[in-house]
Parts: structure tokens; C-alpha cells; sequence
């Protein structure tokens, strides 16, 4: 099965934090997204250390990735450097939650 960093993307795309109507793509919580031969290595970060969904969040993650990585290995490394801050969200995600009169 051929894929490609786009569809993981648009993979990605579909995971969102109950708390928050705003998918984790849109959100800024991807830092990055490897591909090689053997794996897929996503970093990711949350808003929060405290985020009551994180196992959850991290194993959706896995597994979504997963279904379309086929026989290669699916990694998620948990990250907090660089911290998380509202200017790693997209255009959408500010305007999602209202956050467009904030001096962006």
C-alpha cells in the first residue's frame, strides 16, 4: 500500500479532542511527520501536560495512522519542546474558536 505524508495528513485531519471542535492537525499539535522504508515517526505535542485526553488522543493517533501505514511501524513521540503556544494553530482553527481579534 502506497501513502504518502498528505494522506497522513488527511488522516490526521479526522482526530479531534473532544474538548475542543477543532481537529489536532488544524491545532498545531503535529510537529512533524517522517516517513522512511520501515516506519512513520509523528511528533506531537499537546496544548497542556495535564490534557485529560492524551493516552486517548496518542493511541488515536497510532492507530488511525496505522490503517494506512500498512506494514510499517507506527510511532508517536510525545513532545513538549517547543512548547505548544495559539500560534501554531491554522487560520481555520483561530477563526473555529474565535480567536482572530487577538493580533495574529
Amino acid at each position: 500500500m502506497s501513502f504518502d505524508k498528505n494522506d497522513v495528513i488527511n488522516a490526521l485531519k479526522k482526530i479531534y479532542d473532544p474538548e475542543i471542535p477543532v481537529n489536532i492537525w488544524d491545532m498545531g499539535l503535529i510537529y512533524d511527520i517522517e516517513i522512511t522504508d520501515s516506519d512513520v515517526v509523528i511528533k506531537m505535542t499537546f496544548t497542556s501536560p495535564t490534557c485529560p485526553m492524551m493516552e486517548e488522543l496518542l493511541a488515536q493517533v497510532q492507530n488511525t495512522v496505522q490503517q494506512i501505514a500498512g506494514d510499517k511501524k507506527v510511532r508517536v513521540d510525545l513532545v513538549w519542546d517547543p512548547p505548544w503556544n495559539l500560534s501554531k494553530m491554522s487560520d481555520a482553527a483561530r477563526v473555529e474558536l474565535d480567536l482572530t481579534n487577538e493580533g495574529w
